[in-house]
């Protein structure tokens, strides 16, 4: 079969949102001259994977261009509402979603763009007063439910889910998106206790181990491995894969659940597909351009993976 007539993939498919995601990430951080610039380079395969292939999610139910913010919950504010509905409609049988970096959501809502529930122009909203297109994710954000920050709350948001799901019969999973960070904090460990006890196996994780926190490296200020073995003897079921392999990624999901909690360690490249990146080693939390000149050279390389893209 030639290339000319061969079928896209759903791998394929997952590159390709993947590189366009860290495309329309990097575009954005170029307009604004900074922005979470590596975790796009890091988690853009896993979240395609998850939205294109892992997750059972219905239709958007949310409009394509985002709403203002509806103010705070309460009896007088009937109309508010979250940022789930980006992820289809609450079902007994749909898959629920939780980002629990909430700093990630620049990158949310990349992908929401690239697999169409979201349109590009929302971007335009971020961080801007009145806006639901928060820089630090919030309930109302779109692709968001509840507000996971600080670091390391949203896997225990996400367990009180899952297990109200459970007590009134529902299949559907909860998938949680993680930073290796996150493991960092007691209350991610408590949260694993209680998992494994409940043997809560409907939930989901997948952690993006790009080895990097805002203070640089996680080795040089407070590291995590043996991650795979401490979860292991938390009592959760663990793989370790390429986080930038779909077939990889979606492997673990596919299997059935067998009463342990499922975590996937995504090991990621910070710097994947934007090599330039790696200049500023080992800080990499947030881009922000130190010259015009260090600007020029970001935007010749968006012009190169854009042509490359053929766009």
């Amino acid at each position: 079969m030639s290339l000319q007539t061969r079928s896209v993939t759903w791998q394929d498919e997952v590159r390709r949102v993947a590189r366009r995601v860290r495309m329309r990430v990097l575009e954005h951080v170029l307009n604004n001259n900074g922005g979470y610039m590596s975790q796009a380079c890091s988690s853009a395969e896993t979240l395609a994977a998850l939205y294109l292939k892992i997750m059972n999610l219905g239709p958007s139910e949310a409009p394509m261009v985002p709403l203002p913010f509806p103010g705070v919950p309460g009896p007088g504010n009937q109309n508010y509402f979250t940022g789930a509905a980006y992820n289809g409609p609450r079902a007994p049988h749909l898959d629920r979603f939780y980002l629990s970096p909430a700093h990630y959501a620049l990158v949310l809502y990349a992908t929401l763009i690239e697999v169409g529930r979201m349109a590009p122009e929302g971007l335009a909203q971020f961080n801007q007063d009145g806006s639901t297109v928060e820089m630090i994710g919030a309930e109302h954000s779109p692709g968001m439910e509840v507000t996971t920050g600080s670091l390391g709350q949203g896997l225990s948001q996400a367990i009180g889910v899952a297990l109200a799901r459970r007590l009134r019969g529902e299949t559907g999973r909860t998938w949680v998106y993680m930073s290796d960070g996150e493991f960092q904090e007691g209350q991610t460990w408590e949260a694993m206790q209680f998992l494994a006890f409940y043997k809560l196996d409907s939930v989901g994780i997948y952690v993006d181990v790009n080895g990097q926190q805002c203070d640089g490296a996680m080795e040089a200020v407070m590291p995590i491995e043996p991650l795979k073995a401490r979860l292991e003897a938390f009592g959760a079921r663990v793989f370790q894969v390429d986080g930038h392999d779909p077939d990889a990624l979606a492997a673990p999901a596919a299997l059935q659940p067998d009463g342990q909690p499922l975590v996937v360690l995504a090991y990621t490249d910070p710097c994947k597909g934007l090599e330039l990146l790696r200049r500023n080693a080992p800080k990499l939390h947030y881009l922000r351009f130190k010259s015009q000149e260090e600007r020029e050279l970001y935007a010749a390389e968006l012009r190169k993976m854009q042509a490359e893209e053929g766009m």
